[in-house]
């Protein structure tokens, strides 16, 4: 676990340490990182009976890579992916259905451009890898504050895993939270691959 939480209290504090602390970060530690998510996360999913994962398209210095999403749906996997309508509403979904499929979007995103299939298909999710900022040992996730997960992962099927995706460095001992928090229930980072929460 990281030691980041003894220099920041409030969650402004966390966000602004752990974005300047991934710009720091080089490409080729990226890459690297990346590669070993898209392994923990495969070798994780063969071992549970999921068909459907929600998950999301990295953008900037965000952990992971495009690859994963055609990595799972070689594997097999039906992929949805996030589509921000506006900024009180939870998320839509849209299938993944190959690079062709993404689309610019608002904030630097990409969406799929398919059919949306409305806020609820996130229930159809077996596991769901969720972007972050941090995850702590007990499932507290710091976003980015705009709270799309927020309003969307109470959606999501009773049981279903969520996985809170980050480096290494930003799986903490813990973070501010909210008694309203949905609590990741797995955090998956390059070295320790799926580790269940809490721990």
């Amino acid at each position: 676990m990281s030691s980041l939480d003894e220099s920041a209290t409030t969650k402004a504090e966390w966000r602004n340490t752990l974005l300047e602390q991934r710009r720091e970060v080089d490409q080729t530690t990226r890459l690297a990182e990346a590669a070993a998510l898209q392994e923990a996360a495969l070798a994780w999913l063969a071992e549970h009976p999921v068909r459907t994962v929600a998950a999301y398209v990295p953008v900037g210095d965000e952990p992971g890579s495009p690859d994963l999403l055609e990595a799972l749906r070689a594997a097999g996997l039906r992929v949805l992916l996030p589509v921000v309508v506006n900024r009180r509403e939870p998320l839509e979904w849209a299938d993944y259905t190959g690079p062709d499929s993404l689309r610019g979007a608002g904030f630097g995103l990409l969406e799929p451009a398919g059919q949306r299939l409305g806020a609820a298909a996130i229930g159809e999710a077996g596991a769901l890898l969720v972007p972050g900022l941090a995850v702590d040992r007990r499932g507290v996730r710091l976003g980015r504050g705009a709270g799309y997960y927020d309003r969307s992962l109470p959606m999501a099927a009773p049981g279903a895993p969520l996985i809170g995706v980050v480096r290494d460095a930003e799986f903490v001992a813990e973070l501010p939270g909210e008694p309203h928090d949905v609590r990741m229930t797995r955090v998956l980072t390059p070295r320790r691959g799926v580790v269940p929460l809490p721990v």
